[in-house]
């Protein structure tokens, strides 16, 4: 069990890295024979990772998504009303181990290596969710992971100007216990998040 288990997740990890990593083009169909083949595996832990793909809204009727314009807005328009409401109560309770948390992850957006940014891209607004301190929240963004990344990957790695400076202006917001500057400044980053990406797409 333990070892179909693990056949499984590496499944899902490598076939989830090659979707971020492009290899397969945007609608492409993946058939668990071909899958199957190209990982050296059965087609059982392939059926598992790509039952986990559609759940987590990378694979979509089998085939590698290809988000419309709709897709992308809907996407971000959840995100505002989800991490708006997050970073309101970031401002509202945040603790000093988290704000600290938050500075770092800024002073890598300056400094560090394109991945790098990206994991600290992606830790800045985990911190601030789970600021919220509410499961469902916590648990809705989670699962849109997968999703969130693709278009994480694209701001990152065309370099979207004034990304970090954004961050700063959030955390300053937090710091200063100022919700409703922090709720204004995170919706207008993930809109401009969201022009960049459909400019890009």
């Amino acid at each position: 069990m333990n070892q179909q288990h693990s056949a499984s997740d590496t499944a899902y990890e490598k076939i989830r890295d090659a979707i971020f990593e492009e290899k397969y083009e945007r609608g492409e169909k993946l058939t668990e024979v071909k899958l199957a083949e190209e990982l050296g595996v059965s087609r059982t832990p392939v059926r598992d990772a790509m039952r986990k793909l559609e759940e987590e809204g990378l694979i979509k009727d089998k085939r590698v998504i290809n988000p419309t314009i709709k897709d992308l807005m809907n996407t971000f328009d959840v995100r505002m009303l989800l991490e708006g409401f997050a970073v309101r109560q970031a401002a509202r309770y945040m603790g000093p181990d988290r704000i600290e948390g938050l500075q770092r992850c800024v002073e890598t957006g300056k400094q560090g290596t394109t991945e790098e940014i990206m994991e600290a891209n992606k830790e800045f607004h985990d911190i601030i969710v789970r600021a919220s301190n509410n499961d469902v929240l916590i648990d809705t963004i989670e699962r849109m992971q997968s999703v969130i990344f693709l278009f994480r990957r694209t701001v990152v790695y065309h370099q979207r100007p004034r990304l970090i400076e954004e961050h700063e202006a959030i955390l300053e917001a937090i710091q200063n216990h100022e919700e409703d500057q922090a709720e204004s400044l995170m919706k207008s980053h993930l809109k401009k998040d969201l022009d960049f990406s459909i400019h890009s797409w």
